[in-house]
């Protein structure tokens, strides 16, 4: 049950059409306390469990369609060539971090030979951090952290996922030995990505890409599309996408890429990564959002102060940057201060391409008719012909 429900009060009438007559009444007036508790349909789980769990449910079974069918999609795409692949962000500065191995916790960062920054403090971290340590992604120096192009690179991530989509499009192309307007006739790139944000308040994507016929999920690929293919071109697509910023009176221009960490796993129904791993593990995505990052779950309004926040200092330092950058016209367009509390990421956290599977819009709308179904066999609603019903709320 939603914890932060909106509270609505009035009434809903239905009426023939073609009498005028008032067929059925509902009114708020019976309800406890004279309103009806409307969820509030959030999907962070930071602001109410409950609903985020739906839009996580809702998610998972988006995801785990584009693996296996269901929800319309015909069960043959389980054998269609997809891959599991992480796009990260290049390093803005040396960060505290938890190392494992072995399931043995390891040194942030050992150095035999310790070093101090230009500013005096030591590039070395001895602690082995636990997963829950409130310093992981503290930098090891704030003033030597480029607070800006991690500002910049949340801010252009999404134009960055867009134009990897065009570049591993053109080199499958390539690979094949066809044009971009050949291959389309003969193949179609379908995928459903979330965004993750990293302890050090930078996003990377997490993404389904799956190989599918011009029709969509209804063909299969060309035989020459495989899993190695498919590999091989997202690992030649990463490296080649540039963004380069606008220059600004006190910001330079920067050329913004993927960080070198590019991870691109086969996903097979029996494998290690099998179809409900990923589909779990894409969904639990969708409901988190920069909080984990220690800034705020909410906008920040004009009259707060930013040194009065709640926040850990990195994210406060972050959220400064985004104010500070959104003062320079040429940055306008970025929306940075409407998004500081994203640290300047302004995108959507879960997207797909057209043709993956079904909509979370179509789900939601099974789920309200089955419920209305559900309704009219108890008796609580009446079974009218939508057809031939006005109805008129209040």
């Amino acid at each position: 049950m939603c914890i932060q429900p909106v509270l609505v009060r009035g009434r809903v009438d239905h009426i023939d059409e073609a009498t005028g007559e008032l067929v059925h009444r509902y009114t708020t007036v019976h309800e406890p306390g004279g309103v009806l508790p409307i969820a509030c349909k959030t999907r962070r789980a930071s602001r109410c469990s409950p609903c985020a769990a739906v839009d996580r449910d809702d998610t998972y079974q988006l995801i785990s369609a584009g693996l296996r069918g269901g929800k319309g999609v015909p069960e043959t795409v389980s054998i269609h060539p997809s891959v599991f692949t992480t796009l990260t962000a290049p390093s803005f500065g040396a960060v505290h971090t938890c190392r494992e191995k072995d399931g043995r916790l390891l040194r942030c960062r050992p150095r035999r030979r310790g070093h101090t920054c230009p500013h005096g403090r030591p590039m070395s971290c001895a602690i082995r951090h636990p997963r829950d340590d409130n310093k992981l992604g503290e930098p090891l120096c704030p003033d030597c952290y480029d607070y800006t192009g991690a500002v910049l690179f949340n801010a252009c991530a999404s134009e960055l996922w867009r134009r990897f989509t065009i570049a591993l499009h053109r080199a499958l192309a390539k690979q094949a030995g066809l044009t971009s307007v050949a291959l389309a006739a003969k193949l179609r790139i379908s995928y459903a990505k979330v965004a993750e944000y990293q302890r050090r308040g930078v996003v990377h994507f997490h993404a389904i890409i799956r190989l599918d016929g011009p029709a969509g999920p209804l063909a299969p690929p060309p035989a020459w599309a495989t899993h190695s293919v498919l590999t091989a071109a997202v690992e030649r697509a990463a490296p080649s996408v540039q963004v380069v910023t606008p220059t600004a009176p006190t910001v330079p221009a920067r050329t913004l890429a993927w960080g070198r960490e590019v991870d691109t796993r086969p996903i097979s129904a029996t494998g290690i990564l099998n179809d409900g791993k990923i589909a779990a593990y894409v969904a639990k995505y969708a409901t988190k959002a920069a909080e984990c990052t220690g800034t705020l779950d909410r906008r920040i309004t004009p009259g707060e102060r930013i040194d009065e926040l709640p926040i850990r200092d990195h994210a406060r330092r972050l959220i400064a940057e985004c104010i500070r950058l959104s003062e320079a016209p040429p940055l306008e367009d970025l929306h940075l201060a409407a998004w500081a509390h994203m640290l300047g990421y302004g995108g959507h956290f879960s997207t797909k391409s057209r043709a993956y599977s079904i909509t979370l819009g179509a789900i939601r709308a099974d789920r309200a008719s089955h419920q209305r179904e559900q309704a009219i066999a108890a008796g609580l609603v009446p079974d009218l012909t939508p057809d031939s019903t006005l109805v008129r709320a209040q």
